[in-house]
């Protein structure tokens, strides 16, 4: 049996800005394509991100593409240490995303704060010192 990867795909309305939010504010190595493409792919540690235009994504799932507020989902990057955390947070506000929840401690122990993308995709950015989630 072949080792399974996930892929998330965002739907993006401004696909090269959002390119650049990704490639160049938040440092993800990205996968070349034709210029042309109208996808975009960044390799995780264990999965890939997509962007995709909002409309075609839609239309590809065969929902409408206009909706708002709380998606119901949030994305989420752990890291080693609450300075870590604090680090790509203000990294993502400066390339252009919001910040949601400043960082802070949580009742379960660990750090957190959220982001949003210029889409308004929520990341959680987390260190959790009781479970790892990623590859050493």
């Amino acid at each position: 049996m072949q080792p399974r990867i996930s892929m998330i795909t965002l739907g993006v309305d401004d696909l090269a800005a959002s390119i650049e939010f990704y490639e160049q504010g938040l440092d993800l190595p990205r996968r070349p394509m034709p210029d042309d493409a109208p996808v975009a792919f960044f390799e995780l540690n264990g999965t890939w991100l997509g962007l995709f235009g909002r409309n075609d994504l839609a239309e590809d799932a065969g929902m409408d593409a206009h909706g708002s507020g709380f998606r119901g989902v949030a994305l989420a990057h752990n890291l080693d240490s609450p300075a870590d955390v604090d680090s790509l947070i203000r990294q993502a506000e400066q390339a252009g995303g919001t910040v949601i929840k400043t960082a802070r401690p949580t009742e379960w122990g660990g750090y957190s704060g959220y982001f949003s993308d210029p889409d308004g995709h929520l990341w959680e950015v987390a260190c959790n010192p009781h479970f790892w989630v990623g590859p050493r």
